[in-house]
């Protein structure tokens, strides 16, 4: 099945990063990109993506906090946070918002790896 990922950062090359990672795990799933929150929201209203890939640190508002709004306004939405801050509590915080964390540099399988995670969930959803 192919799916719908949009990636948010304001940073041009870390998205770059992640749709090359993402295009070589799935070549034939979409990709979306918005630069700060205000963007994915009208990414989120026109595209419907199924998954969210979400930096930590954006202008506006933080990744922690617009995970958990992406959460309120769509359960079924699966979120991962993206952050260098490898810290306990904000890996606790992403968690607690209902995001997924994932560490940069990101890899291949720590990407993978969350990606069939959400696939598994929408899966078990019947969606």
């Amino acid at each position: 099945m192919t799916y719908k990922v949009l990636i948010v950062d304001d940073s041009k090359l870390a998205r770059m990063a992640v749709v090359k990672l993402l295009s070589n795990l799935h070549p034939d799933w979409r990709r979306f990109e918005a630069g700060n929150a205000d963007e994915a929201i009208k990414q989120i209203d026109e595209e419907r993506p199924d998954f969210v890939l979400l930096d930590f640190n954006m202008p506006g508002k933080d990744g922690l906090a617009f995970a958990a709004e992406l959460q309120q306004r769509d359960a079924h939405l699966s979120v991962a946070v993206i952050s260098a801050n490898r810290q306990v509590e904000v890996i606790d915080r992403a968690h607690a918002s209902g995001a997924a964390f994932l560490s940069k540099p990101i890899t291949d399988k720590a990407l993978g790896e969350v990606l069939d995670e959400f696939v598994r969930k929408r899966q078990a959803a019947g969606s």
